[in-house]
């Protein structure tokens, strides 16, 4: 085993984790999941059959990962916060053939208690805010705060958030790396600092 376990953890048979990765006290990780490297699994989560985490993901104590979600690389998912898989769950009702799939892009980040309800996908590097609740697509870079959430700015990769307006054509040099970002309408993107 080429990952830390704590003793009190339980991973299925099957289950794939990859070098590096921690599983901290009473995870519970399903034979299905697919786990990448460096990954940091804290108290009391829970990983499904059907869930793919990226490499140098950290998800902190207290969440469920079900299945139909994708964390891509490097995605950070704060304290106590939820994700969904059924849009109208009923507890008389087997509505397992009605998963709506979700996607966290690489380097997003999902602030402590926020939910995500099921069939959203979430851009590269956004930033979801405290207590906020997803009910759309998120995207690239976007600061998405209240409930339910609303774009409130962009954020850098950094993780400072951007003096950019929320729409338009303009652009801003991060101060930490050098790098430019350029709004253009709706949609922000980055240039690497040129060399």
């Amino acid at each position: 085993m080429d990952y830390y376990q704590h003793p009190s953890a339980i991973v299925d048979e099957g289950a794939q984790i990859g070098e590096g990765s921690r599983i901290w006290h009473f995870v519970h990780v399903c034979g299905g999941a697919r786990i990448g490297k460096n990954v940091s699994l804290g108290q009391n989560v829970f990983v499904g059959n059907k869930v793919e985490i990226g490499d140098n993901c950290k998800i902190q104590n207290n969440v469920s990962v079900y299945d139909n979600v994708t964390l891509k690389e490097a995605v950070f998912c704060g304290p106590s916060m939820v994700f969904t898989n059924v849009y109208s769950p009923r507890s008389l009702i087997d509505r397992k053939s009605e998963y709506r799939d979700t996607l966290v892009n690489r380097g997003a980040t999902l602030g402590a208690n926020c939910t995500i309800v099921c069939g959203v996908t979430i851009g590269e590097f956004a930033f979801i805010g405290a207590g906020a609740v997803i009910n759309r697509d998120v995207p690239a870079y976007a600061l998405m705060v209240g409930v339910p959430a609303r774009q409130a700015g962009w954020m850098s990769e950094f993780g400072e958030r951007l003096k950019l307006p929320l729409e338009g054509h303009a652009e801003e040099i991060c101060p930490h790396t050098g790098t430019r970002y350029v709004l253009r309408g709706r949609t922000l993107s980055k240039e690497e600092p040129k060399t």
